[in-house]
């Protein structure tokens, strides 16, 4: 495959790709290191090639196909590590320092800086409790964290401050050029491009892990009142599963072109993020004058760190201000050098499934008419314009491509800040209908589109706000996204809406949560919002019907440590004990695994268990639950024998 590393093979879950990648460490590190580096490489290879251990682990544990969509978000983190170190590795191996400026060489120095530190941020954000690691590959995991951690140190001690910057500052020289481009391993999980999901026909997309779709198969959509949910098994969100519901499936990682082009080009260096080494395609300012891509600087900023990873000068502000121009540049480098995801519109044609064309520029005229409406003054003929938008959008996949290509979104964006509440039901509609579309996702969120969108989910009318929140939802699937619309501050948004919207908007709001909560810094803010609280009301109450969607959730946020501690305040541990004795299979299920994250390490929390006479439904759901039930409560109840020896 051109790009060796830059895409995951085809069929290839995100462990496999771990371990790829890291026997690829290894077989480089097999041959031996020479030159300036040979320390600095000897020494990450051997910490990643401890990483085996755990990865083999999982797989062990977990199947080829068996890791969570949770999991999964914490292993693409993983996934952007190992391939940053994996690169690096190459280059400093090839490095001539003959040949090379003072300034190349403290360039790989930081390299080695940025890519120790994300190893250790995403080693740390791992789930270990979902995962089940035993403890003597935790203990090896914590090693190696504790090694990367001191490596950072030394890599920042001598390059802070101004020697840093100016070493930043110097050209990538020619020996290090395989550098230039790190591309994701892992690709995210999206809506499939096939059907609507606009509530007119209340159609609900879904996302069940590790199975295939087929594209244009009938079943990727299901004609139903609901909406776009994740589907239900272990951490995944539970949907009811009545007569007529159906679960669609998408969650193959796909691997994109645009990965393969970039490696055979040199992407001048003022393109990349100096923290992901990638180009950057929503670059922002922070307060000292350096640019960042948005979702790593926010990531840096929601880790604690308040200084600025180029400089190491103090942040006075947070607030990250977009690059425009300097993203209009880099978009005019992608046009011309090919870069960008190809379309699939070209010279008026769209290419089906089968590799035929279908000619479209017909349709192209038709609809470049209609989005010239969408800015008339007359706001009768903007509200019948957008109307039209919105039913276009929501009857095929080739509508959302030539409504995009006409320049529909960023024009829309605009309409969801208008007065007219029809006009903002239906522009908030047309561009969840357009976000199935993988390709949209980026174009909406390069159009600034999520505050806008925040702000209909705050004082738009129910309908528009359910739709905002399934907005989110579909946009969340990237997981970049996640980072971006958590800071954005449209969690306390969406918990409002599970305490205080309508049915379906409390269900748009739980599907929402569940998929931001995956990302690691959504969840202290998804606790700060009162979500625990909103949680316990629908586990309690039984005509609430979203006692599924409670639990995933809260089996989510169980290993958080702030959660943990709102989740026990909150008297959350005695209902989950009654659905461990009167629950429905998945219900106990999931109150299991919760309890298992509460009680790990937590002797007050075990008694508190045991007081409360879990004892007897855990031994009866360890001979007859589900298989992940069974070890659930197996393990917890080994804990409890365990800590019970202790006293």
């Amino acid at each position: 495959m051109a790009g060796g590393e830059a895409t995951a093979a085809v069929g290839e879950n995100p462990v496999q790709t771990q371990l790829r990648l890291v026997h690829d460490v290894i077989r480089i590190s097999s041959a031996g290191f020479s030159g300036s580096f040979k320390k600095d490489c000897t020494d990450l290879a051997r910490r990643i090639s401890l990483l085996a251990y755990l990865l083999e682990e999982i797989r062990e544990i977990k199947g080829d196909f068996g890791v969570s969509s949770s999991s999964n978000s914490y292993l693409f983190d993983l996934s952007l590590s190992l391939q940053a170190a994996k690169k690096l590795l190459f280059a400093a191996n090839n490095f001539d320092p003959k040949n090379s400026t003072d300034g190349a060489v403290k360039k790989i120095l930081f390299q080695f800086q940025c890519v120790t530190w994300k190893l250790e941020k995403a080693l740390a954000n791992l789930p270990f409790d979902q995962l089940d690691i035993s403890e003597e590959v935790q203990e090896q995991v914590g090693l190696v964290r504790s090694q990367l951690r001191r490596a950072t140190d030394k890599y920042g001690g001598p390059l802070n401050s101004i020697v840093l910057s100016r070493a930043i500052s110097q050209p990538t020289e020619k020996d290090i050029d395989p550098l230039q481009q790190g591309n994701r391993a892992i690709g995210s999980l999206h809506v499939h491009n096939i059907g609507n999901i606009d509530h007119e026909v209340g159609e609900k997309v879904g996302v069940i892990p590790n199975i295939s779709p087929v594209e244009g198969h009938s079943s990727d959509i299901v004609q139903e009142s609901g909406r776009v949910k994740n589907s239900s098994t272990s951490s995944e969100l539970c949907v009811s599963q009545s007569a007529d519901t159906d679960r669609i499936v998408n969650s193959m990682n796909k691997g994109s072109e645009e990965s393969k082009k970039c490696d055979s080009l040199v992407v001048p260096e003022d393109f990349l993020c100096p923290i992901s080494l990638e180009l950057m395609r929503d670059p922002v300012i922070v307060s000292t004058g350096q640019t960042y891509e948005r979702s790593y600087i926010q990531r840096w900023i929601d880790c604690g760190n308040t200084t600025c990873p180029k400089t190491q000068q103090k942040l006075e502000k947070l607030t990250l201000t977009p690059n425009y121009v300097l993203r209009s540049i880099i978009n005019q480098w992608c046009v011309k050098h090919n870069v960008e995801q190809p379309t699939a519109l070209a010279n008026g044609k769209i290419k089906k499934s089968d590799g035929s064309f279908r000619d479209v520029s017909g349709d192209m005229v038709a609809i470049e008419a209609l989005v010239r409406k969408l800015s008339s003054r007359s706001i009768e003929e903007r509200r019948a314009a957008v109307s039209e938008i919105r039913s276009l959008s929501k009857r095929s996949t080739d509508n959302r491509i030539l409504i995009a290509e006409a320049g529909a979104i960023p024009i829309l964006v605009n309409l969801l800040t208008a007065e007219d509440v029809q006009i903002q039901e239906n522009a908030v509609t047309s561009i969840l209908n357009l976000s199935i579309f993988d390709n949209n996702k980026g174009l909406i969120m390069l159009a600034g589109a999520i505050p806008s969108i925040v702000q209909v989910l705050r004082a738009g009318s129910m309908e528009a706000r359910e739709n905002a929140a399934a907005t989110l939802f579909s946009l969340s699937l990237a997981d970049e996204n996640k980072i971006i619309i958590g800071a954005s501050g449209a969690i306390p948004a969406l918990v409002d809406l599970l305490q205080n919207g309508s049915t379906r908007g409390r269900k748009d709001a739980a599907t929402a949560l569940f998929n931001l909560c995956i990302y690691q810094g959504n969840k202290g803010r998804a606790v700060r919002a009162g979500i625990i609280t909103a949680l316990l009301k629908m586990l309690t109450d039984s005509s609430s019907g979203m006692v599924d969607e409670a639990l995933t959730i809260l089996s989510v946020l169980a290993g958080h440590q702030e959660a943990k501690a709102a989740i026990v305040k909150a008297s959350i541990i005695p209902v989950l004990i009654d659905l461990l004795r009167m629950g429905l299979p998945r219900n106990k299920e999931n109150a299991a695994s919760i309890l298992l994250s509460l009680c790990k390490r937590d002797k007050d929390n075990l008694a508190c268990v045991r007081r409360l006479g879990a004892v007897i439904p855990l031994s009866e759901l360890s001979k007859n639950g589900t298989e992940r039930a069974k070890r659930k409560a197996i393990s917890l109840l080994e804990h409890l024998r365990q800590s019970q020896q202790l006293f």
